[in-house]
Order: structure tokens, then sequence, then C-alpha cells
């Protein structure tokens, strides 16, 4: 895609959410995409993966699809993690830009428009979250986490795990993902810098969780995370 033909034609954008347990949250996060897109005027899809739930949320991403042809649903058949829900977001998205957020409504997908511009000069456009609405001991993990990734693969991104993100779809041709977890997002960015390709931010606003509960704190997620990440380590050093 040329850099500029963004702007002369409209958009042509996948957006997908990654669910698991968030039948609080499905009804309401799919249709502000639908506002935003329709309001951009985009040729969009918008893809729900339901990873495995145990509460409705399948059943009523089920329910938005049958009413409108533009949402699709891809239903893992037990919880595959987090990661897995981006791979399967990534290869269900059939338009040449590819958004996700997270489903339970912390960012407001509205904010794709101060993406959208820089993605006409990069290939990759990160959210940072300007003022992060979590728990101290998670803001400070994630704080640790994201220099550690930093300084491993040489990168210089403010917030890598930001569940805002944008990216040309042709990047992920003949990229291989195996992170299943929460290392999927470093793991992405990775190897896009090993392969040149280029990486932009800007800050978005991060809301407090009204309904749900938060998965990524687990000792079990962070534990699987940095085994993860050293085996990537290892695997990327090798051009693997």
């Amino acid at each position: 895609m040329a850099n500029g033909e963004l702007s002369e034609r409209p958009l042509s954008l996948s957006v997908f959410f990654p669910c698991y347990n968030e039948q609080e949250n499905v009804e309401r996060t799919a249709q502000r995409a639908k506002e935003v897109c329709e309001g951009l005027g985009a040729d969009f899809e918008i893809i729900l993966v339901n990873d495995g739930s145990a509460d409705e949320t399948g059943a009523r991403a089920d329910a938005i699809a049958a009413g409108d042809s533009r949402v699709r649903v891809v239903h893992h058949p037990h919880n595959m993690g987090y990661g897995a829900a981006l791979q399967s977001g990534i290869r269900a998205a059939k338009k040449e830009l590819i958004f996700f957020t997270d489903g339970d409504g912390q960012f407001d997908i509205g904010e794709i428009k101060l993406l959208l511009p820089l993605i006409t000069q990069n290939d990759i456009v990160c959210g940072y979250r300007l003022d992060r609405k979590d728990p101290f001991m998670r803001k400070l993990n994630g704080w640790m986490w994201t220099r550690l990734v930093n300084l491993l693969f040489g990168m210089r991104i403010r917030d890598i795990d930001c569940a805002f993100k944008l990216f040309r779809a042709e990047i992920f041709e003949g990229m291989t993902m195996s992170s299943a977890g929460a290392l999927i997002s470093a793991e992405i960015l990775a190897r896009a810098t090993r392969r040149g390709y280029r990486i932009a931010e800007v800050g978005v606003h991060h809301y407090p969780r009204t309904a749900g509960k938060q998965t990524g704190a687990k000792l079990a997620v962070i534990i699987r995370a940095f085994k993860e990440l050293f085996k990537l380590y290892s695997r990327i050093r090798k051009g693997q």
C-alpha cells in the first residue's frame, strides 16, 4: 500500500476485540465500534474473538453478528490465551488495515482517529496510555516489562502492551507468531522491528474497567510471559 493512498479512498478497516468473559461489555463495545467506523466512512468489518468464555460472551456476540453482516465472531473451544485470541483476530481480518483493542471497554475506539493520520507514513501505530487506570502493582509490572522488552530487542516503545494498535495488514504476511499468552504484543513489535517496519506512537486515554475482571495480572500469566519472552529472544537471535 503506497504512502498517502489511504487518504484517496475509503478506509479498508478490520477492527477486532479479544474477549474473555466480557458478557457485560461486548454489546456496548461492538456498538461503539460500529458507530465510529460508520463515522469514518470506512469499508469495515468487526470481529469478536470469544476466547472460550465461560459466561454469555459467545452467545451475545453471536446475537450481535446475526443482526449485522459486518460483524463476525471467532470462537475458541476453550480459553487459549490472549496471544491466541490476537492471532485469531489477525488471521480472520480481511481488510487492508487491522486495528485491535480489548473487549473490556477501557479504551475509547473513537481515538482511532489519532492513529489513522500516522499510518499513512508508518506500518504500525501504537497507542500508549496517558493515565493508566489500573492498580499500582499492575502499572509497576507493566513499566518494568516494557523496559525489559525494549532492552532485549533494541526497541524504544513507550507502552509495549497497550491494547490500542493499528497495523497495515501486509506486515503479517510471512510473520511467525508463536506467543499464545501475554507476550504477543512484544513478539509482533520485535519481529516488525527486526524486519525494518516503521512504528509510530501516540497517546490515548485509558478508563477504569466498569464490568468484568482483569486476568493479565495473575501470577501464572506473568510467569508464562517471562518464559515465552526468553524463548522468543533466543528464536529471534537465531533468525527464526
